[in-house]
């Protein structure tokens, strides 16, 4: 059920204040069309008219009611400045500008994948945004592309907003993982002695792991974009691991180059906005011949099935296209493993 504005918590009303406050500096200051598909996709939409025309934007707003728009009476209605916004899969192919300078996909809650446009289709808008709808009330933007002017850095806040809620409780949804953890851990095999960042650390799992691999002379040190989740690694006192914690981007992160031996990045990589600029910032601080631990201990066929959906051939993990990303950013794929119950992949610093 989508709830209705008035039922929300302030903390609420400032995370939907600020997605749509994202998505109204996105467009254009000219004529744009918007099309919004998906679970909620009318109600979305209305509270983005409403914050379009708060900004001094004129927008008209395309329902299941309108007459489906042509070149023709756009020109009549619009003006130069127009936003045009429709909800829903019947305006999908008809924008009234000639095409969408964005489209907004809806995933609703249980749904981990969300519809795109036909790449080949004549309305393939200019930008994309898909936005999670998991809680309705508290709405988060996970993925930007094409022409989106969004801020550099949104992927931080967005981040931010999607763990900090689930802080608390991923040990208990996730926390039979350990094991896993420690096997990948020990297979990679960390230098004795050496510095192992867990970057992307959440509950820091992997840092009891790490500690007992580079041993008392070595160093820990967890990374999270998320101050919740790095509450929660002291409050189960695997902090006791670490040598620091450190709140940060793993796109833009703090230590010297070639001031690393391993890197662990469980979940991480897919979560980055820009994978070749996270990587190339992790060969940066990676010693010649450090490594790079890229793991989840679910593999890539499972998990997906896991949310509904079938893998790509051509997905950011996928064994030939992470190699590629890894060998243009100053790495190479040393090993691939994708079994039923893990991922792990490790590459060694060129």
């Amino acid at each position: 059920m989508f709830p209705d504005w008035q039922s929300l918590t302030d903390a609420q009303h400032e995370r939907w204040e600020a997605v749509l406050g994202t998505l109204t500096a996105a467009l254009p200051a000219r004529a744009a069309g918007v099309v919004i598909d998906g679970e909620h996709a009318a109600a979305v939409a209305d509270r983005l008219a409403l914050a379009l025309r708060s900004a001094g934007r004129h927008c008209l707003r395309l329902t299941d009611r309108t007459p489906l728009a042509d070149e023709d009476a756009w020109r009549v209605e619009g003006t130069p400045t127009t936003i045009a916004l429709a909800d829903g899969p019947r305006w999908r192919e008809h924008p009234p500008t000639g095409r969408w300078e964005l489209a907004v996909w809806l995933r609703a809650p249980g749904d981990h994948a969300a519809r795109r446009a036909d790449p080949g289709s004549r309305t393939k808008p200019a930008g994309e945004v898909v936005l999670d709808l998991g809680d309705p009330s508290w709405p988060v933007i996970r993925r930007v592309s094409g022409n989106v002017a969004v801020p550099e850095y949104w992927y931080v806040a967005e981040n931010q907003a999607f763990f900090a809620v689930r802080a608390a409780a991923w040990d208990t949804k996730f926390g039979d993982d350990l094991p896993a953890y420690a096997a990948a851990v020990a297979e990679a095999a960390p230098v004795l002695g050496g510095t192992a960042l867990d970057l992307g650390c959440g509950t820091g799992r992997a840092l009891p792991a790490l500690r007992a691999a580079v041993g008392a002379s070595g160093r820990v040190i967890g990374l999270d974009v998320t101050r919740q989740m790095l509450d929660a690694v002291r409050s189960s006192g695997r902090d006791r691991d670490a040598t620091a914690l450190l709140l940060g981007d793993a796109q833009r992160l703090p230590f010297a180059d070639r001031s690393i031996d391993t890197t662990f990045a469980a979940g991480l990589l897919n979560h980055l906005d820009d994978l070749a600029a996270g990587l190339r910032e992790l060969a940066r601080v990676t010693r010649p011949g450090g490594q790079l631990v890229v793991f989840h201990p679910t593999g890539r066929a499972a998990l997906a099935a896991r949310h509904g959906r079938v893998l790509g051939p051509n997905e950011p993990l996928a064994e030939h296209v992470l190699g590629a990303a890894l060998a243009d950013t100053g790495w190479k794929l040393a090993s691939y493993d994708d079994p039923e119950h893990r991922f792990l992949a490790i590459a060694t610093r060129s």
